[in-house]
């Protein structure tokens, strides 16, 4: 057996090797994983194109969290996985050919999902923050964002029985909004126009719950704006490029509750993975349309280029591999 792999190391800023390294070594209650692909995440644009506290060369594999692929090799300790099992991971170096991770953070995919690529970190994401925005048949939810994660909540909401307001750049964004069930959709052009038109649509009461998926400063701002009284921001952006204002007396005024819907408790994360293989599995939620571009590991640059242009089309980078 060959052991050395590939894999990607961000070298400096804009800039990802493919190196060569010694394939990693399952330790006790461990498993590794020969991986298929791993999906690309909009969390890995900042970091590739350098933030002011990052450091080089990262680590090999590194930025790769959304891996999938057969278990081949397991630690000591570890039952009810088999070598050869199908799995998607929780782990963090996944742009390479292997990855390693905890047999707690593994699960099995089933017959339903043979074939069919499963980045299961951000569809595990969704799980989660579904369950912290506590939505409710007969609300009003605006989303803003519509891209991965946007798409899929939007599903997710439209299947509790409420009414999902689409709010995104792109018209084929809107599009793809109204494809998972939004039942209205509004351009993010200008600021005073979208909290019109929202105040408009819902009768002036605004919105029971606003999810925030973008992870910029106007998104939250608007987000904030969209609430109603009594209501809850969900913040599933992503914000790593530094400090945020929020508008604290609007908040307080209308005495909404905020939701950070990042978790970091390992069980939730391992809930959210197992939640999200039984909804795509049992067909509650269809994610292929939204993997819409492909890459080797060799043009993983490119990949996260796209993922931060977004060119016509796109919705989501995956990197594949033979």
């Amino acid at each position: 057996m060959n052991d050395t792999m590939d894999a990607a190391v961000l070298t400096a800023p804009g800039t990802i090797r493919v190196e060569r390294i010694a394939l990693p070594r399952p330790q006790a209650g461990e498993v590794r994983i020969r991986l298929e692909g791993c999906g690309v995440c909009a969390s890995n644009v900042e970091p590739w194109e350098g933030l002011p506290w990052s450091n080089f060369p990262g680590d090999a594999g590194g930025l790769g969290h959304e891996g999938w692929g057969h278990v081949d090799a397991i630690g000591d300790g570890v039952v009810g996985i088999a070598i050869g099992d199908r799995v998607a991971a929780l782990s963090g170096h996944a742009f390479a050919g292997y990855d390693v991770a905890l047999a707690a953070d593994v699960v099995r995919l089933p017959d339903a999902l043979a074939g069919k690529p499963f980045p299961g970190e951000p569809l595990g994401c969704a799980m989660n923050i579904f369950r912290r925005s506590d939505i409710q048949a007969g609300q009003t939810v605006a989303i803003v964002g519509i891209g991965f994660l946007g798409a899929v909540l939007t599903r997710l909401a439209n299947e509790a029985g409420a009414r999902v307001i689409a709010i995104s750049r792109r018209q084929e964004s809107l599009d793809l909004g109204r494809r998972f069930g939004a039942a209205e959709t509004v351009a993010m052009d200008d600021h005073r126009r979208i909290i019109e038109t929202v105040h408009a649509l819902t009768g002036g009461r605004m919105c029971e719950r606003v999810i925030e998926a973008v992870g910029k400063q106007w998104p939250l701002d608007l987000a904030g704006e969209l609430v109603g009284f009594g209501g809850r921001l969900v913040v599933a952006g992503y914000h790593q490029d530094g400090p945020r204002q929020v508008n604290m007396q609007a908040w307080n005024w209308k005495g909404i509750d905020v939701v950070n819907a990042h978790e970091r408790d390992p069980d939730v994360c391992r809930r959210g993975l197992h939640e999200a293989v039984e909804a795509v599995a049992s067909g509650r939620i269809d994610p292929a349309a939204l993997y819409t571009h492909r890459y080797p590991l060799a043009r993983l640059g490119e990949a996260l280029a796209a993922t931060r242009d977004k060119p016509e089309g796109f919705v989501k980078a995956l990197i594949t591999y033979d």
